[in-house]
């Protein structure tokens, strides 16, 4: 009796020890993807805020070359 007590507890300590990890990795899994979708939001971001300045100093260049000089 006392050797299927023994083997039935190490078998429930191995399930919960796999439970265990499982638990964890997928925990940690939803963490790393949590911080990577906030990454692709912050480069998603800082792309559109580049490409407007850079367009915004384009315009501006295109309306200081347009400009008429003065002639004395």
């Amino acid at each position: 009796m006392k050797n299927r007590e023994n083997v039935r507890n190490s078998a429930e300590e191995k399930f919960k020890k796999k439970e265990t990890h499982r638990l964890e990795g997928q925990k940690a899994m939803a963490e790393y993807l949590a911080v990577q979708r906030s990454v692709d939001a912050n480069t998603a971001r800082l792309r559109a805020l580049r490409l407007a300045r850079d367009s915004a100093e384009k315009d501006a260049a295109k309306v200081v070359k347009k400009t008429p000089r003065k002639t004395s």
